[in-house]
């Protein structure tokens, strides 16, 4: 009997998350197309709603439940400041990041060979300079994006960080501001709960490329 995309309950919403074997294409099923017709990953179902985007899908879930306010605060210009972090990330920190990534990645599972260091340099310096600017546009001298608790715009800030980390690129090591921030979010959400999180993705250096979803081979590196 073929596995079914792995389905999570939590009081009455069901969510389709990436942690679905994607490896083995089940985000391209019938079924889930019904949850998202992008056929793609992060997927929410609540009732007969359905939601695709991760930024969406924290969105309304953190209002949904009724979260601490902290996550998405209800202070006009504090939710203005995580409004206006995840509106800039999508081309920023995510696309460099994940450019990054595969760069590192890719060449790995093709080959078993890295990529040549000069056609690493101009991904790294594009990286690099969204970091300067998440650092002196968001970060600032502030404990966290929205001022001096932790939101959801921190949540995915770090999330995408740790993509290029987990390749091989310690972004954090050399930036001592940005460092203390990773370990205050860390600290926030839990250390357990953080290392957990970013399991899989800690591994991906050691996956072939069978094992990689379609995707990846759609995005070049450069």
């Amino acid at each position: 009997m073929p596995r079914q995309p792995h389905v999570t309950e939590v009081n009455g919403w069901k969510g389709l998350s990436q942690t679905s074997h994607i490896k083995q294409g089940e985000h391209r099923t019938e079924e889930f197309r019904k949850v998202n017709v992008l056929m793609k990953v992060p997927a929410l179902k609540d009732g007969s709603f359905t939601l695709a985007e991760s930024v969406a899908i924290l969105l309304y879930l953190a209002q949904k439940f009724k979260t601490p306010d902290h996550w998405y605060p209800s202070d006009l210009q504090k939710r203005a400041r995580v409004d206006e972090y995840l509106s800039w990330q999508h081309s920023n920190i995510r696309m460099k990041g994940s450019k990054l990534f595969l760069c590192k990645v890719k060449p790995l599972c093709l080959t078993n060979q890295p990529l040549p260091p000069e056609k690493l340099e101009f991904a790294t310096e594009e990286l690099n300079t969204a970091l300067k600017q998440f650092e002196e546009k968001f970060l600032q001298d502030k404990p966290f994006i929205a001022g001096s608790e932790i939101s959801l715009a921190d949540l995915v800030a770090v999330v995408e960080l740790m993509q290029p980390v987990c390749a091989g690129y310690d972004l954090f090591e050399e930036r001592p501001k940005l460092k203390e921030w990773r370990r205050r979010v860390e600290e926030a959400v839990g250390k357990q709960l953080f290392q957990e999180a970013h399991e899989g993705i800690m591994n991906i250096k050691s996956l072939t490329a069978d094992q990689l979803s379609p995707e990846v081979w759609q995005n070049r590196c450069v």
